[in-house]
Formats: C-alpha cells, structure tokens, sequence
C-alpha cells in the first residue's frame, strides 16, 4: 500500500468542525534534509598563519599589507572524520578536520591591491547525537563563517599572521522523506513592481489607526 492510499480524513484535523487546522485536508510526501543535531563552536584565532596561493594580481611586490580577510563559502571541507559512537547513549564522539576557504586582501610594496587564497583548519572533538543503524546512512557535514580584520605580513613565509573569528556549525543530517500535513499548494501573489515615487505606499495609509476600539469605562 502507497503513502496516499494509506489515508482516511476521519484521522484529518481538518476534518474536525470548528477546528482552527481547518484545511489540512491532505498528507504529502516530502523530501528534506533531515538535522537529527547540530552544535555551533566560535573561536577567536591570534596569529593564526595563513600561506597565500593562486595571489590576483600575480607577482606582487613585497612586503604586502594586510587589509582583510573572510571565508569565501559557508561550507566547510571534513578529513579525517572518526564517529564513535558512547555506550549506551545516543550520542557519538565526532572527530574531524574542518578546512574553511577565505580571501585575503592586501596592498603590495607598489600601492597596487590585490587578493590570493587561503585556508583555515580547525580540529574538532565533540559530541553529537546520531541516528541507530538504518539503511540509509547519516552524514557529518560543517557550516562556516570567518572574518578577519588584523593581519601582520610574515616575511618568513611570504604570508600572513591573522587574528580571525571563526564560526563553525557541526550538523549530523540525512535525506528522508517525511510525511506531513498540507494545505495544498501555495497561491503565489503578483510580485509588487519597484517604484521610486516618493510617496507610494504613504497616501495609501488610513488617516487613523485602524482596528478595533478600545472599550474603556469611565
């Protein structure tokens, strides 16, 4: 028996007189990216060594002055991920390497500014709740934010010593399919053309207040 036959409205709250669900007169199947958990870690790098690659323009000339950096995507890159699961409990130890892509922003020797890559690594040990065995396995995958507003030139390395905050989110998730209840399909409205009037949307304004009065004994 399918998912849609498997139905009777005798079980729909909508089918419920009065009831303020009314509507919900239909189940669907939808896929969707289950987060069974999720934990969020920020840190605060002190000079932090970052070495330059793939520098626009190219052959800079040196020393170069630091003006920025930040992460170019927010997912992060796993190696070396070791789930190990905690007796009896639901939680795992989850153990991996989250490598964060940024750009760097510098002025070279000449006035000339430019920009190059680079990364961030961060080691993380937590614990995380996974999913029991199922046929379908869980993934661990790494959201990531970074922004850095201080960096020195390494002469050492031809890269820079950065001060960065950094914001790394775990997610243990998998692709289910879920069964929910529906209202049916969205009604999508006109899309309101931009206007630069002045006064559009202001004259369309009710003299007073609207809504309902208040009652107030004297």
């Amino acid at each position: 028996m399918s998912f849609f036959s498997n139905f009777s409205s005798d079980h729909c709250p909508g089918a419920i007189s009065g009831n303020p669900l009314n509507g919900l007169n239909e189940k669907v199947c939808i896929q969707a990216e289950k987060i069974f958990d999720a934990g969020i870690i920020q840190t605060r790098l002190e000079r932090y060594a970052v070495t330059l690659t793939d520098p626009t323009p190219a052959d800079p000339t040196y020393p170069l002055t630091f003006e920025s950096a930040r992460s170019t995507s927010s997912v992060g890159t796993l190696s070396g991920l070791n789930v190990e699961r905690q007796a009896d409990s639901g939680l795992a130890r989850v153990q991996a390497t989250v490598t964060i892509p940024i750009e760097v922003v510098y002025t070279d020797a000449a006035g000339t500014q430019g920009k190059a890559s680079g990364v961030i690594t961060l080691n993380e040990d937590v614990l995380l709740f996974v999913p029991p065995a199922s046929v379908m396995p869980f993934s661990v995958t790494a959201a990531v934010s970074c922004v850095s507003p201080e960096g020195t030139f390494d002469a050492a390395t031809g890269g820079f010593l950065i001060s960065a905050c950094v914001t790394c989110i775990l997610k243990v998730s998998m692709q289910v399919e879920l069964l929910v209840p529906s209202y049916g399909y969205c009604a999508i409205p006109p899309a309101q053309e931009y206007s630069q009037e002045v006064c559009s949307g202001f004259f369309e304004l009710p003299l007073y207040p609207q809504g309902k009065a208040c009652a107030c004994k004297g």
